[in-house]
């Protein structure tokens, strides 16, 4: 009995599913109009999840490699001054006098950098986008993996030696992917400078920065002595800490201590800036929260316009069809069957509209990945999501056509007086 009656039902929705399907084409104008304002929508919603999803995962990647026991200290304050109007305020002495004096510290590495340079190997030629003056142990102190080679040593810093680490974008750049780069010797400008070291992939800098793989490093030493960089101040330092459990201590002592050694009276701003792994994460997630704000208005614009689309849509169409109305009511249909009908009629529209966006929301996202302007990560969640959306919208705008319809008189719908 109960077979008989999941079979009757089955049988029940394909008869109506197939006169929607019938409607829907006898109406082809006017169901583009709605698929194409729901679509709109839908792919609005799909970047915002896929962007949003992006973002978490760069979030917990950009944390794990900046690691939970390091601070970024910069010269200048780059919280409160424009680009332009910060100073190199991060001295030789600063070095000294935290790898001497400040406790709890067992990495403190400078780092300097300039642009503008071409590179090149045997004939081919590349312009990367950042030359690293750093000193020993560059991978240990950024959590950069290398792929072959070794790391820089003091000897390499204090002899001020011409060789190199490269990063991946720079390797593929230069080199055969059968070839390695590693004791090759590549020009930066006119100095040739040996490879010691190939880096692992790192990935972009997220919100359209530049790819943290397309650059070289060299010793602090050679970049003044060959390029002519200063002498005395560099632009940042990455500091490790034994004890990454109290991050905030740390972080309030470096700031005393610098303070002090800068000589900034009481009340006087900090004449450099310190991140951590927390000010990262904060600032991608205010990033994260302006990208989703901005993106989630759309969305809910554009399929909020989609379903006064097709409400609009459907009251004309129930007015131009109360003849079809009235004969289904004449013959037998019930008012919750001319209810299913015009709502299936909706819910398939919507959900045409929401396969469609999904398609036009992944599309733009790539283009949005590969200019750099976002992270994005696609999964099943953000079909569903927009699936469950865009029937939501079918539903929700497509109900109080479909009760008119079926509140129609059957004699005056076949006389064409609904």
């Amino acid at each position: 009995m109960k077979l008989h009656t999941l079979k009757s039902s089955l049988a029940v929705m394909g008869r109506t599913g197939l006169l929607a399907l019938q409607a829907l084409w006898a109406y082809k104008i006017r169901s583009l109009f709605v698929i194409i304002s729901v679509s709109l929508g839908i792919a609005s919603l799909t970047v915002i999840i896929a962007a949003h999803d992006g973002a978490n995962q760069k979030a917990e990647e950009l944390t794990e490699s900046f690691g939970p026991d390091a601070v970024l200290v910069l010269g200048g304050d780059i919280f409160n001054r424009p680009v332009g109007q910060r100073t190199l305020t991060l001295s030789w002495n600063d070095l000294t006098q935290i790898r001497r004096s400040l406790p709890g510290t067992y990495l403190v590495i400078p780092l300097r950098s300039i642009s503008g340079k071409v590179i090149r190997y045997r004939n081919k030629n590349w312009n990367v986008a950042r030359i690293i003056g750093s000193s020993a142990n560059y991978s240990e102190a950024w959590n950069w993996p290398l792929i072959s080679g070794r790391d820089f040593t003091q000897e390499d810093v204090t002899r001020a030696l011409r060789v190199c680490l490269i990063g991946e974008t720079v390797t593929q750049a230069l080199f055969s992917p059968t070839e390695s780069p590693v004791s090759k010797t590549i020009f930066i400008g006119n100095v040739p400078f040996t490879i010691i070291g190939e880096l692992s992939h790192r990935g972009y800098s997220g919100g359209g920065g530049s790819s943290l793989d397309d650059r070289v490093i060299v010793p602090l030493t050679t970049l003044a002595q060959r390029f002519g960089a200063d002498r005395q101040y560099f632009r940042g330092l990455r500091i490790k800490y034994i004890d990454a459990e109290n991050m905030q201590a740390n972080v309030d002592n470096l700031t005393s201590f610098l303070r002090h050694l800068h000589n900034l009276s009481p009340g006087e701003p900090n004449d450099f800036s310190i991140l951590t792994a927390e000010e990262v994460q904060q600032f991608l997630s205010a990033l994260k929260g302006g990208l989703t704000i901005f993106l989630g208005v759309t969305a809910v614009t554009a399929m909020i316009v989609g379903g006064f689309v097709l409400a609009n849509l459907f009251y004309l169409s129930v007015s131009e069809r109360t003849i079809e109305i009235g004969l289904k009511r004449a013959i037998g249909a019930s008012k919750r069957a001319i209810i299913r009908q015009f709502l299936l009629e909706a819910v398939l529209l919507t959900i045409i509209g929401g396969v469609l966006g999904v398609l036009l929301g992944i599309a733009l996202a790539r283009v949005l990945f590969i200019f750099n302007l976002i992270e994005i990560r696609l999964s099943l969640k953000i079909f569903l999501t927009a699936l469950g959306a865009a029937m939501a919208v079918g539903v929700l705008f497509g109900l109080s056509p479909a009760k008119q319809a079926a509140e129609l008189d059957p004699i005056k719908a076949l006389r064409g007086d609904g």
